[in-house]
């Protein structure tokens, strides 16, 4: 089937109302969207302009009727509590929370420079709403992440001392608060609703008698369970829970709680102390004023409907880990987090093309190797990949995967993963092939030994399952375990070939940098990390560490 045209994938402009779409199309989440529909929105628009420290909109001006995009310039809400400020740039779009509740502003809006902004008719934007999920979604997300803003609940300083204080690698325990709230499974939703509203909270935890967790129902839920399904008053809370629920013990850590709530979309986590319930973390717990949100970026690599898609997410990808690294996120939490999201990334990128082309990713799986395969990427880093298919005549078949492979490192490519000089891709027949002889290939590398054979090992023994068929991978990983430990002569050219790699020490013991014309600079890969590498390939082989 042929996707539907999306805003990226517009006609060149002509009219004025034309133009203006595609401008506005270049923001999410409207390229997301059909063309079509971002131009019936914006011939609903109105073009203002306004001077510095002129007030945009304010609480006075009564009932929101209009959803308003910065065009050009800044607009700073300023929440009528006093709590910490918030900012929006070009692309940016408020208020939501006051749109869609038919209410006034609860903060004053005012430009930080002189900046111009586009209206879009109230009606307009609930009727794009009903026609596309991606921008219903996108204003559900936003809602409740703008309107915590603007209450104030979180200030700026507890973000600090949560990167400060409690690093990523800090226990949850430390985070607790108070005890969650919670019901049993038979609690009549309407009962629960109500204790969620007077007590304040986004989400309400099922347990069992002994505490145990059975389930919970966040306010994600409420919209598609409860507003639209409309069950009867007396329905038990278990009818509409989200189960089985996620959960993590009471001493894991933050960075596990990240990578759960990436991996699963989720927004909360219960923890526990043995089966019992003790506390609950939220992603705003762990990134309370991040404009970009973990579970959100997840969200959106998840609902992109063509590879056009995913080049704003990588784009966010990349801002928000640059904005981690700024706020001294340390470098094993920042690289897990990066990693985790560029996987979801390349998954989806696989499975959109594999799904346009008609290929079976139940015969085929689609390998990372080299740093992409230990999780080792950071904000900067290239592909190193591959494909194992299965087929009873594999020379015939493989020009078809080649093809497949070359379309996905093509969009990689795209999305700011540059080609792989080394040319360690899918679309390289050396990179293509079957599982024998992706086993027989390991085999001559671990007989012969040779420095070709040596570097081909540093990166392809590296190897893991990212989409498709995993289980295609298992074998694989077994059949090298297990040759390379009856081999001590591969182990000892191995151990020799890492003694080579040395940090980057003068006679002094100190750093030995590089003169290039006026600058001085230092390989941090390959005289930093690759020594303890190395050495930690060499033990997993001796061993047999998968």
């Amino acid at each position: 089937m042929q996707a539907a045209p999306t805003a990226a994938a517009s006609p060149a402009a002509s009219s004025p109302i034309d133009l203006l779409a595609a401008e506005v199309a270049r923001h999410l989440p409207f390229s997301r969207i059909d063309i079509a529909d971002v131009r019936a929105l914006v011939a609903t628009a109105r073009q203002t302009c306004h001077a510095t420290d002129e007030t945009v909109l304010q609480p006075a001006d009564g009932t929101v009727h209009k959803l308003i995009m910065v065009r050009r310039g800044a607009v700073r809400g300023h929440p009528a509590d006093g709590g910490g400020s918030f900012e929006f740039n070009a692309g940016d779009l408020f208020p939501i929370g006051a749109l869609l509740g038919e209410r006034a502003v609860s903060s004053r809006y005012v430009a930080l420079e002189d900046c111009s902004c586009l209206e879009f008719d109230g009606d307009a934007v609930r009727a794009l709403s009903a026609r596309s999920a991606v921008f219903a979604d996108f204003m559900s997300r936003r809602v409740q992440h703008l309107l915590d803003l603007a209450q104030g609940s979180l200030r700026a300083a507890q973000l600090a001392q949560l990167m400060a204080e409690q690093a990523l690698d800090a226990p949850l325990s430390t985070l607790l608060r108070r005890a969650p709230v919670s019901c049993g499974p038979d609690t009549p939703l309407t009962q629960a609703l109500a204790l969620m509203h007077e007590r304040r909270v986004g989400s309400m935890l099922v347990v069992d008698a002994a505490g145990a967790a059975l389930g919970i129902l966040t306010q994600h839920d409420l919209l598609e369970r409860v507003a639209l399904a409309q069950p009867p008053a007396g329905t038990p809370i278990a009818a509409v829970m989200t189960q089985p629920v996620q959960t993590l013990d009471l001493h894991a850590s933050a960075q596990q709680a990240a990578l759960l709530m990436a991996r699963h979309g989720i927004r909360h986590v219960p923890l526990t102390d043995g089966a019992r319930v003790v506390g609950l973390v939220s992603e705003r717990d762990l990134f309370a004023l991040h404009r970009m949100s973990l579970n959100g970026l997840g969200g959106a690599v998840r609902a992109a409907a063509d590879p056009a898609a995913l080049v704003d997410v990588a784009a966010d990808v990349r801002r928000f880990a640059q904005l981690l690294q700024a706020q001294g996120l340390a470098a094993r939490a920042l690289t897990a987090l990066i990693s985790e999201l560029n996987d979801l990334l390349t998954r989806r990128l696989v499975e959109l093309i594999a799904a346009r082309r008609g290929v079976d990713l139940r015969r085929a799986c689609w390998l990372a190797f080299g740093s992409e395969g230990r999780s080792e990427q950071t904000i900067s880093t290239d592909q190193d990949n591959g494909i194992v298919f299965l087929s009873h005549a594999a020379d015939a078949e493989r020009p078809a995967w080649l093809d497949f492979g070359r379309e996905v490192n093509e969009a990689l490519d795209a999305c700011g993963f540059p080609l792989c000089k080394g040319n360690v891709m899918a679309s390289n027949p050396d990179c293509c092939r079957t599982p024998a002889e992706w086993t027989a290939r390991f085999d001559h590398w671990l007989e012969h030994g040779a420095p070709d054979d040596l570097l081909r090992a540093s990166i392809y023994f590296d190897f893991r399952p990212l989409a498709g068929a995993t289980s295609l991978a298992g074998p694989m990983r077994e059949h090298l375990t297990q040759r390379a430990r009856r081999l001590p002569r591969f182990m000892k050219q191995l151990a020799d070939n890492a003694q080579r790699s040395t940090p980057p020490l003068n006679w002094r013991g100190a750093l030995d940098a590089v003169a290039d014309g006026a600058a001085r600079w230092i390989d941090l890969k390959l005289g930093g990390t690759m020594p303890f590498v190395d050495a930690a390939r060499l033990y997993a082989l001796a061993h047999g560490v998968a």
